[in-house]
């Protein structure tokens, strides 16, 4: 069964703005490529995913070989969306979304995604139990999946996943629950380097 992992990125430049109060313009470009790295190294380190990919305008300092997807534009939605479509295209077995910003993720959480049984949709929330930080997509039967990301994305896909017909497994783990979005996250990110 092919695993594409792909990691939506937008210009580290323009990220993670609600961490301005804490960070200045220079500290957050540093905090976002290097949460950046620490998410390709976990999936490229996952021996279930075949392929790893960005999708975004630029690959953010990543390596020129690491396969870079076209972002249509229109937010994180249509990007995941175009990143379905193409897996899809390429007969992918499972997609699984992964955001860039979980300081703490590992090979194994990465796995654990990408190891759900046929047929599932696995969901990694956040640690408040409302977002999603990731989503592990089979395919063809998630073909058409409607993302939700942003406020109270956890329920939304749970009612998309149900929309299709297609159980969800939670995928509960530290690396995986910990983003950094606002100034109290900050300690996840402690041990990067930078």
């Amino acid at each position: 069964m092919s695993c594409w992992a792909v990691i939506p990125v937008k210009s580290s430049a323009d990220s993670k703005s609600r961490l301005a109060t804490a960070l200045d313009p220079t500290q957050r470009e540093r905090l976002a490529r290097a949460m950046l790295d620490r998410v390709v190294a976990a999936a490229s380190g996952a021996p279930n995913v075949q392929r790893v990919c960005l999708i975004g305008h630029s690959r953010e300092g990543q390596a020129e070989d690491l396969p870079l997807l076209a972002d249509p534009g229109g937010g994180l939605n249509a990007a995941a969306t175009a990143a379905l479509a193409e897996a899809d295209r390429q007969g992918v077995a499972r997609l699984v979304i992964i955001h860039a910003d979980l300081p703490q993720v590992t090979a194994r959480d990465v796995a654990l995604l990408a190891a759900a049984p046929a047929g599932e949709i696995a969901i990694a929330p956040d640690r408040h139990g409302t977002g999603t930080n990731a989503i592990s997509l089979p395919l063809p039967q998630a073909r058409g999946f409607s993302f939700a990301f942003g406020p109270d994305s956890f329920a939304r896909h749970n009612a998309e996943a149900d929309r299709l017909g297609l159980r969800v497994e939670e995928i509960h783990s530290q690396g995986l629950a910990r983003d950094v979005d606002e100034p109290d996250d900050l300690p996840d990110a402690a041990g990067l380097p930078g």
